[in-house]
């Protein structure tokens, strides 16, 4: 489906994360950066992992590290909590779907006020009985 602004503002926000793999540590390591060292596997190259959940302090902490010359990756992964399938549910939109319950919501309660204020009515209640009397037989 697609996604609106503020759908796509709520995954950047909220959901989405930079990793950063590099061969060796960088020198300086920007606040709001968390460091991980990864495990020694044989065939993976990267032996540091860094999450930023900032996109501009991301972009930044990859500027320093092309100036500093060294190797890295990037992925843009979705977060690991709870809250993440409820912001950005799998191939669908937050916003229409929060708009088909509203609409839904909102022409059930105007069915059943009508089909409420019809059955309150004496000749419609009056027929109502009469029907179910000839169906009771």
């Amino acid at each position: 489906m697609q996604l609106t602004r503020f759908d796509r503002w709520l995954r950047e926000r909220f959901v989405y994360e930079t990793h950063i793999k590099t061969l060796r540590a960088p020198e300086s390591i920007p606040k709001g950066i968390h460091a991980q060292q990864l495990p020694d596997i044989p065939g993976v190259r990267f032996k540091h992992l860094f999450i930023a959940r900032n996109t501009k302090l991301a972009d930044s902490f990859i500027a320093s590290l092309r100036d500093a010359n060294l190797m890295f990756f990037t992925s843009v992964v979705d977060r690991k909590a709870w809250f993440v399938p409820w912001i950005a549910p799998k191939n669908k939109s937050l916003t229409w779907l929060l708009a088909w319950i509203v609409l839904a919501s909102t022409s059930t309660f105007f069915l059943v006020r009508y089909l409420v204020g019809l059955v309150s009515q004496p000749e419609i209640r009056k027929m109502f009985g009469e029907a179910f009397e000839l169906l009771k037989g």
